[in-house]
């Protein structure tokens, strides 16, 4: 222990040298910092002279919302927060690695404001401000010969899970962090709440059934088997009995030190957020200055609204077509299975429509993807139905359908469609069709214009099963083989598909689709000229394993596609993957064609940044992203087509720029989880105040944040200026 703690010690004065001494020999020649009216400016410093690369965090709760502006220091450890938008008073303070906060002090805009910066006492100290990423990476996976599973009176891993990377893509965003954050202060410790215990592992298995994610935690634990608990109470033992990351994260640096940072509290401290938007992602200039608009899922029927001019927020509840829609907690699926450490057994979620996904359109309009009947489909969606879309692949059921709301008139119109929904995505077809995913079967769109028109949803959508060219003809034949039976060379074949992100390619209008499984894949449609009869689907997976590929990754989740028709999608294996069709060499339909398995060359794989799981030697890290945009229009400033992906452990997001990340990092309040990421361009002449990304705290576990129970989700706007002192 002696030996360890001696050598965490050496590196903590190492990195701490390396961070704070640099640029005490500029301060001499750097100018001071000019103040404006509406700003708050000054130099951070500490006992080894100016810190660099460190935030300061302006805070009000003066405002009809509290607000939070972060900036980063520059070279000689000068800041200048601007335009803050009120005469408010604003607790003012310095965050940053190597160290621990420093004294916050209370002060009005237009003050030339010093701060002390406090040096961490040790490495343990210095730790606590780690990205949640460095701390989940000191869970050990179980060794690849460890599997398959052979069950818990085998060796205590599901059957279910055949290999280790199933067992890495089942606790990451496909399974333990689907919902929230690991690796923050709560998860990596273990509360006492919960009472005695034999073992901590019991603890943990206890853990997971708590509050109204329970059942959903616990199915996810039955799956990966006892083995997952026996890691994780190894986790936080080791946590506890003082180990620490062996790696630090850098401060910022280059153009990450230009990141200017805001954020309003929005919702309520017992609803999370799922999604937000800002404006029609097909045209980022709409809705300028404008009102965002959020979903809250399971939790709430109400759209929470934004007004970042007036720093205000407000509800809009949605409402439903048929009043005996049921509402998630009458459902049980998310009932508490047993107390909650914070809210015992309340149930703090409950919503009829379960808004999942909003998006904008060009007149400012916000579809949603909702709820509005019980599950069983209209008689126009089943088998008789004169619908083309019903004639060919009849539907049954639906859990969530759609609806659109006017800000201008404040009213509603519902969407009773046949399929199931979950994203949503507008394309630039002249119809403005909407298409939908969250169905295992079809891929299902509707006619926006036409519904607006005529208010009849029935005659304006329609849907098409996921049909592979395996005949080879490259038309689709009017019969197909189904899923799991043998292929007939004079037949396409019908695959399950079930999109879960998507895009709208921009050069030919074909739709692609992530589908979140192992190893994954990505489905490309082609609708045809008449989609229910023509579309045909291209099938391409993950090189999970494929001996072709250089870099092996696996498990996808939400994706996008930029102007060139390449598409963008995160890993749990820690990587950001493009998959590029115009590489694909060999021929893309015929038999091989259902396998996927046809154009790895097609893939590019991108370690995140961040540490690998510790042992762990793959390519990759612990990360493992929610969602990803890409930003066509440049509206963030690094340039045309730049990919950014959630950083959901990694307190941010990463935007991969000629090869390299910047990372874009929330310091306050730590327990960044985002699920999606959108950017708008409010004034196109107004440089870097003009323009900026949008996206929210998305994690059904608002409270495990640092400022713990009471924590209202967050809506963050983050832009880049020309330097750490451009007002």
């Amino acid at each position: 222990m002696r030996t360890r703690r001696a050598f965490h010690l050496l590196i903590f004065a190492a990195a701490v040298a390396t961070l704070v001494t640099a640029p005490a020999t500029l301060t001499a020649q750097a100018p001071a910092v000019k103040v404006g009216a509406t700003d708050i400016g000054g130099v951070v410093t500490s006992a080894h002279g100016p810190e660099a690369g460190v935030w300061v965090i302006a805070r009000t709760d003066d405002l009809p919302t509290r607000y939070t502006k972060i900036v980063v220091t520059d070279d000689a450890g000068r800041y200048l927060i601007p335009d803050l938008p009120a005469d408010a008073t604003y607790t003012v303070w310095s965050r940053g690695y190597g160290l621990v906060d420093g004294p916050q002090v209370h002060v009005t805009r237009g003050k030339l404001v010093n701060l002390r910066a406090t040096l961490a006492p040790n490495p343990t100290a210095a730790a606590q401000y780690y990205p949640a990423e460095y701390w989940f990476s000191l869970l050990k996976i179980p060794d690849a010969s460890d599997f398959p599973g052979t069950g818990p009176k085998g060796n205590g891993i599901g059957t279910e899970i055949k290999n280790q990377q199933m067992w890495i893509d089942q606790v990451k965003t496909d399974g333990c962090e689907t919902c929230h954050q690991l690796g923050n202060k709560y998860t990596r410790t273990l509360p006492t709440a919960f009472g005695t215990f034999p073992n901590h592992a019991a603890v943990w298995q206890r853990r997971i059934q708590s509050g109204q994610a329970g059942p959903i935690m616990t199915a996810t634990g039955a799956r990966l088997g006892p083995r997952l608990f026996e890691n994780f109470a190894d986790w936080t033992d080791r946590i506890a009995g003082g180990e620490i990351p062996s790696t630090q994260p850098a401060r910022p640096a280059g153009i990450e030190r230009n990141i200017v940072i805001t954020e309003w509290d929005w919702s309520s401290p017992t609803t999370y957020m799922h999604d937000e938007i800002s404006t029609d992602k097909r045209n980022p200039r709409l809705n300028a200055y404008g009102k965002i608009y959020g979903s809250s899922e399971e939790s709430s029927d109400f759209m929470p609204v934004l007004d970042p001019i007036r720093n205000s927020t407000s509800w809009v509840k949605v409402p439903v077509l048929d009043p005996n829609t049921p509402s998630f907690d009458f459902l049980g699926a998310e009932r508490p299975l047993m107390p909650s450490a914070f809210w015992g057994n309340q149930r703090i979620w409950s919503s009829q429509t379960i808004v999942h996904n909003p998006m904008m359109d060009e007149n400012g309009r916000v579809w949603m993807t909702a709820r509005i009947r019980p599950e069983d489909d209209p008689a126009y969606c089943k088998a008789g139905s004169s619908l083309e879309s019903a004639q060919v692949f009849p539907q049954t059921t639906s859990g969530r359908q759609s609806a659109v709301y006017d800000p201008k008139t404040n009213e509603f119109k519902l969407a009773n469609l046949c399929f199931g929904t979950h994203h949503l995505y507008l394309t630039s077809d002249g119809k403005d069709t909407m298409w939908y995913t969250g169905s295992r079967d079809v891929a299902g769109w509707l006619d926006t214009k036409a519904f607006l028109r005529t208010g009849d949803a029935s005659t304006a959508q329609g849907w098409t099963p996921f049909i592979v060219d395996t005949a080879g003809t490259g038309k689709r034949t009017a019969t197909w083989t189904e899923p799991g039976t043998p292929l007939d060379p004079a037949k396409d074949a019908r695959i399950h598909g079930n999109f879960y992100g998507a895009g709208i390619s921009a050069v030919d209008g074909s739709v692609w689709g992530s589908v979140v499984s192992y190893p994954g894949e990505i489905l490309r449609v082609v609708p045809g000229s008449d989609p229910p009869h023509t579309a045909l689907t291209e099938i391409y997976e993950l090189p999970a394993t494929d001996s072709r590929a250089p870099v092996h990754g696996f498990s996808p989740r939400g994706m996008d596609i930029d102007s060139h028709g390449v598409v963008w999608a995160p890993l749990a294996s820690g990587h950001l993957a493009s998959f590029d069709r115009r590489k694909c060499k060999g021929p893309l339909n015929g038999p091989s064609a259902v396998t996927g398995q046809q154009c790895p060359e097609g893939w590019t794989l991108y370690p995140l940044p961040g540490p690998q799981f510790k042992g762990l030697k793959e390519s990759g890290s612990a990360e493992a992203p929610y969602f990803t945009w890409v930003d066509r229009f440049n509206t963030v400033g690094l340039g045309k087509d730049v990919p950014f992906a959630t950083a959901n452990l990694g307190e941010g997001a990463y935007a991969l720029v000629n090869g390299k990340f910047v990372t874009f990092r929330v310091p306050y309040p730590l327990g960044f989880f985002a699920k999606n990421v959108d950017g708008r361009i409010d004034d196109p002449k107004a440089g870097w105040k003009g323009r900026g990304m949008w996206t929210t705290f998305g994690s059904r576990a608002p409270f495990h944040m640092e400022t713990g129970k009471g924590t209202h989700p967050i809506v963050l706007h983050m832009q880049i200026r020309p330097n750490p002192l451009a007002d």
